[in-house]
């Protein structure tokens, strides 16, 4: 304990002597946590207590997605001129429920005077890298709006990430984000919305109940998390036989794993899909194997996109409000770009769409 608290003072030191000495200015950028970390071998508590103390004095400030900096009057005078333009990096662009969020940014930046770069990674993370190096080699942009890729797994961008908010420029993540960085996010409520779909079909008398998700993606993770809670405040013992995992690559691949989900399913009156581009994908493979739905088998999803409304059997499904979404993103990272704080997290709750996938049973 004496250890950690001499390890602040010291950071607190180091940081006013330099002050003092003039090799810092009003404006400034302060190392980021990471890098106080491993100068003084700390852990990152002890660094935000040093933070916390040296902002309690007046000594500094804190801009969440962007950075520490000394205080003055305006840290964006410290800055370069702003270029009016924000770099928006999505998985998808035109399909699904990229477009409508691309719109509505599209909308909220220009009654603002801004434009936008929009680059597309494929849920690619060498995409991601080559996307993320030429918006720091061109150093064109004042603010990042980027939708993590491959969030399930460990990031190998996260240093590019960090050097473009040590270098003043606002980040922000939408849909998901990465832990590992002090960057805010606003996103559905995924474990909610994974509960939600799940209560809704125990509500309708179904209590065999399997299920599909992503785990190469922070949100299947998440959704995961509320289909057991569900289950477990019901009092259903949980059987991993019935889960199905899947990455990007087997999702577009998913009818050549059909036989393998179609065993995953066996036994269930009913399956929580991902999202929308599972559940239609599994609606051929039920067809295929003489599985009606929702005559015997009920479905249901998340997102509710275009594709619940207008596929073969029309989807039940948690609708992710993304046009909200969409607008707080735009609204927060304009707050951002002004020095202005914003919360760390913002979740949006969603709400069941009905239609026709989902059978209720003579219990329900």
């Amino acid at each position: 304990m004496e250890e950690s608290i001499a390890k602040y003072k010291e950071i607190c030191l180091w940081i006013r002597n330099r002050l003092e000495s003039g090799e810092l200015k009003p404006g400034d950028k302060v190392e980021s946590e990471y890098k106080l970390c491993r100068q003084f071998q700390v852990s990152r508590q002890t660094v935000r207590h040093a933070i916390a103390v040296l902002e309690e004095e007046g000594i500094i400030q804190r801009y969440r997605g962007s950075g520490t900096y000394i205080s003055d009057l305006g840290k964006n005078g410290a800055r370069r001129e702003k270029t009016m333009q924000i770099a928006v990096m999505t998985t998808f662009v035109q399909e699904y429920i990229f477009s409508s969020i691309i719109r509505e940014m599209e909308a909220q930046f220009s009654n603002a005077e801004y434009s936008l770069q929009i680059s597309v990674t494929n849920n690619s993370v060498e995409k991601e890298r080559f996307i993320l190096k030429n918006i720091l080699n061109k150093n064109t942009v004042d603010g990042v709006i980027a939708e993590t890729t491959r969030s399930g797994l460990p990031n190998p961008n996260l240093d590019i990430y960090r050097e473009l908010m040590e270098r003043g420029i606002p980040v922000l993540f939408i849909n998901s984000h990465y832990p590992q960085l002090d960057a805010p996010h606003v996103s559905l409520n995924d474990k909610l919305a994974g509960k939600q779909v799940t209560n809704y079909l125990l509500q309708c008398g179904h209590r065999d109940i399997a299920a599909i998700f992503k785990g190469d993606d922070g949100q299947g993770h998440q959704r995961y998390a509320g289909y057991l809670e569900a289950l477990m405040e019901a009092n259903i013992r949980i059987q991993d036989k019935r889960v199905a995992w899947l990455d990007t690559e087997m999702l577009s691949d998913f009818e050549l794993n059909g036989e393998w989900i179609s065993r995953r399913l066996h036994g269930c009156t009913a399956c929580v899909c991902y999202n929308d581009v599972v559940a239609s994908k599994l609606l051929p493979v039920c067809k295929k194997k003489g599985i009606r739905v929702p005559g015997d088998l009920s479905v249901i999803s998340i997102d509710n996109s275009d594709i619940a409304a207008f596929c073969e059997v029309p989807l039940t499904s948690a609708e992710n409000p993304t046009e909200e979404l969409a607008r707080i993103a735009a609204m927060q990272m304009l707050d951002m770009i002004d020095g202005k704080s914003v919360p760390e997290s913002t979740e949006l709750e969603s709400e069941i769409i009905t239609r026709v996938s989902v059978a209720i049973l003579k219990n329900g």
